[in-house]
This record gives C-alpha cells, sequence and structure tokens, in this order.
C-alpha cells in the first residue's frame, strides 16, 4: 500500500490534484464549525436533542451527512443536501417535460441542466433558511416552552434575512468545493464532501454503538463480534459488486492507409454491474428521511400520527419501510445508469471507430444488445445493493443499536473511496506504475 501512494505522489499532475482535494475539504471542515450569527449554543443543544427524540435518527442522519455542521447550525448546516435533491429532481424533470428531454439531447444541453440544478438549489436552500430561521427564534411552535431561547427573541427581520443569507450562500459554496473538486481535484467531488462530513462522524459514532451494544443492551462481547463481521460483510459486497464488470467483445475492421495496416484487433467493452455506484443509496436516504422528518415534526397526540411515526421510524422499521426503501435503491440505481450510459451514443461512437461486436449489424442492432445487457446486469447489481443496504438496518435494528445511519455510511464511504482509487489507479497505470489494485497481465506484458 505504501508504494503505490509513493507512486501517486511521483506524478506531478495527479500529486497537485490529490493536494488541491485535500486543501478544499480542509476549508469545508473549517467552515463547517462557524456558527450562525446570535446562536446561544446550550439551548440550541437542548432543542437538538428534544427534535433527536422526535425524529429519531433521520435527524442524525441528516447531521451526520453534513458533517455535524447542522447539529451545531454553523455556515453550512444546510450541507450538499439542497444540491442533492435539485439534482433528483432535475434528473426526473426531463421524463414527465418534453422540452427538457430534448434539451438533455443536445451538445450544451446537460450544461444548461446543471445550471438549473444550481438554480433549484439555491431556490431550496432559501426556503429551507426561511424555515430554519423561524425554528430558531421561535422553537416553542414545536415543543411549548420546554426549550430556552435560541436566539434574542427580540431578533428583527434583518438577523432572519441575515440566517437565510449565510445559509443559502454556504449550501452554493459547498455546491461549488465540490464542481471544483471534480474538475481540478480527484474523485466525484460531492460524493467525497459526504464521505468526509460521514467520517467526521466515525469516531463518536463507533462509541455511541459500542456503549449501545455492550452497555444499555446487555449483550457483550458475542453480539458486538457479530455486528462487525457484518460490516465486514457488507464491505466485501460493495467492493465485489462495485467491480463487477461484464464484458462485451469488440473487434476493429483493419483498414490500410499508406501501405500500412490498423486495426484488426479485438477489444473488450466493459459495462459495470453497478454503474450508479453508490448514488441510489444517497437519493434513497435523503428520500425516506424527508416524511420521516415531517411526521416527527407533528403534534405526536393525533392518532393517525402515532401510526405513521411507528410504520416510519427507521430506528424500527415496519416491513413496509423496508420494501420502499429497498425498491427506491432499485429504482434509482435503473435511473442513474441509463442517465450516465447511453447505449445508442456507444454504438455510434464504435461505428465511427470501425468497431463492431462480432454477429451484430452496427447501429441499432448494436445499441439494443448493449441496452439489453445493460439492463440486465444492472438487476443484480440493483437487488445486491439494496439488500446490502436493508439487510443491515434489520438486523442492527434488532441488535438495538440503530440501522440506516451506520449501513449507509459504510456502504457510502466504501463505494466513494472504490471511486476514488479507481481513478488514482487510471493515472499510475497510463504512467506504467504499480497501483492499489495490481494488474498480472500489464506486469507481464512488461517483463516481456
Amino acid at each position: 500500500m505504501i508504494k503505490p501512494i509513493q507512486n501517486a505522489l511521483k506524478i506531478p499532475e495527479l500529486r497537485k490534484r490529490i493536494i488541491f482535494t485535500i486543501m478544499l475539504l480542509v476549508v469545508y471542515r473549517l467552515g463547517a464549525h462557524i456558527t450562525l450569527p446570535g446562536i446561544d449554543d446550550a439551548a440550541l443543544e437542548d432543542f437538538f436533542n428534544q427534535l433527536m427524540e422526535r425524529t429519531g435518527n433521520v435527524l442524525a442522519l441528516i447531521n451526520i451527512f453534513s458533517g455535524g455542521a447542522f447539529g451545531q447550525m454553523t455556515i453550512f448546516a444546510l450541507g450538499i443536501q439542497p444540491y442533492i435533491t435539485a439534482a433528483i429532481i432535475m434528473q426526473m424533470l426531463p421524463m414527465i417535460i418534453p422540452a427538457l428531454e430534448k434539451l438533455s439531447k443536445e451538445p450544451d444541453g446537460r450544461k444548461k441542466i446543471t445550471q438549473y440544478t444550481r438554480y433549484g438549489t439555491v431556490l431550496l436552500s432559501i426556503i429551507q433558511g426561511i424555515t430554519i430561521s423561524i425554528l430558531l427564534r421561535n422553537p416553542g411552535a414545536l415543543f411549548g416552552d420546554s426549550t430556552g431561547n435560541i436566539v434574542d427573541p427580540n431578533a428583527t427581520i434583518w438577523w432572519h434575512a441575515l440566517v437565510v443569507i449565510t445559509l443559502t450562500a454556504g449550501t452554493a459554496f459547498v455546491m461549488w468545493l465540490g464542481e471544483q473538486i471534480t474538475e481540478r481535484g480527484i474523485g466525484q467531488g460531492i460524493s467525497i464532501i459526504i464521505t468526509v462530513g460521514i467520517m467526521a462522524a466515525f469516531p463518536s459514532g463507533v462509541v455511541t454503538v459500542i456503549r449501545s451494544l455492550v452497555q444499555d443492551t446487555g449483550f457483550g462481547l458475542i453480539n458486538l463480534t457479530g455486528l462487525l463481521a457484518l460490516i465486514v460483510i457488507a464491505v466485501a459486497g460493495t467492493i465485489f459488486i462495485h467491480l463487477s464488470v461484464r464484458k462485451i467483445p469488440i473487434q476493429y475492421g483493419r483498414q490500410i492507409r499508406g501501405g500500412k495496416v490498423f486495426g484488426g484487433r479485438s477489444m473488450h467493452l466493459p459495462l459495470r454491474v453497478n454503474a450508479a455506484g453508490m448514488i441510489p443509496i444517497i437519493f434513497a436516504v435523503y428520500l425516506m428521511t424527508f416524511p420521516s422528518f415531517i411526521i416527527g415534526i407533528m403534534p405526536q397526540d393525533w392518532t393517525w400520527v402515532i401510526g405513521l411515526t411507528n410504520l416510519m421510524d427507521p430506528t424500527n422499521p415496519s416491513l413496509l419501510y423496508l420494501a420502499i426503501y429497498a425498491l427506491l435503491i432499485i429504482g434509482f440505481t435503473y435511473f442513474y445508469t441509463a442517465v450516465q450510459i447511453n447505449p445508442v451514443q456507444m454504438a455510434e461512437d464504435l461505428q465511427k471507430n470501425g468497431g463492431f461486436i462480432p454477429g451484430l449489424r452496427p447501429g441499432k442492432q448494436t445499441a439494443d444488445y448493449i441496452n439489453t445487457t445493460l439492463t440486465r446486469i444492472t438487476l443484480p447489481g440493483a437487488l445486491f445493493l439494496a439488500g446490502i443496504a436493508v439487510i443491515p438496518i434489520a438486523i442492527t435494528s434488532w441488535l438495538g443499536v440503530g440501522g440506516m445511519v451506520e449501513g449507509a455510511s459504510v456502504l457510502i464511504v466504501v463505494g466513494v473511496v472504490l471511486d476514488t482509487v479507481s481513478q488514482i489507479e487510471s493515472y499510475l497505470t497510463m504512467r506504467h506504475y504499480d497501483g492499489f489494485l495490481k494488474d498480472r497481465r500489464l506486469k507481464g506484458r512488461r517483463g516481456r
């Protein structure tokens, strides 16, 4: 492991990208500790604890994904959540609005949709900022007089405006950091920012789980060992499905130019079993937290609210809850794979470069074959992804140590780390260095 890291630092471009990424992540973590103006920390902690009791792991998940910024009400309290929500909406709208579907197929269409996603992020941040500022000034609207004043009750409209502007600017800045990491750093910026937020909460999360498992439940070392084994299985399964590919044979025809023969080689078109990565789990988790959060802040003395609370409680999930969560992951896996991979475009590129799949005509027949193959291999990938996300929730819930937070967090971190390592690996391979995932065939070629 030490040698690949040394090799990575030997490549100037890769070294600059790694340093650039680290610097931006440091800026993000510093901003996650700058509190909003006029906040009473003690009253905020009391309010946050009461809100946690009402919403369970939902609020804990939002707090973890923001790197703890939400619980401390810092300038990055909203984190990247508004951007993810806007991205989900903008990826679904082309299926409903024909004009957006047409726009997405144009050469610069994706750039315009990305710009619309940014506008949607700002709009959602403003709405959420207004809601948060009202709750901070009036915590009694949810819990009566059981909490102190988080801010000065005589705060003017200018304080509300300052909070909304600060939270919106914070989200926009985090979004910009993610885009800069994607373009000039290493890995997918938004996913890395989420991962850093999760990893920042890992130490306290591990202590909480161990205390809950050993002290509160009294299960002791046996169940702790079982939980660790479950985590190892989930991580191993994530790595297996993430690295699995279906190789479609590609043949390039021979061409004679200037007395030289070009082409005539055989290659493979690799289709990943899980081309969507961990994005479906991130989308599904956010969608599952929203209704649970809304139900949690509603009056709990209403009979139907109590029924919904029990039904949508992530700490004690019902079969319906787990089924909805699994279906969302499967649906988002197919959806995001369709967004990321265009079989028609792949078939056209093959035809332009003189490549073809043996036994198939170039063009539509090739595109249909790629689309059918992609649909088939995505199913086991989606089912496996849903399984390793849902099963830990059920088991850890049974053990009484929570579920969605720990399970989804571990899977997201593993997936993002694998994506980042794969990108570093590509730089090392191009320059004939041994990487993290050593290729024996490449080393064999060098020996010859």
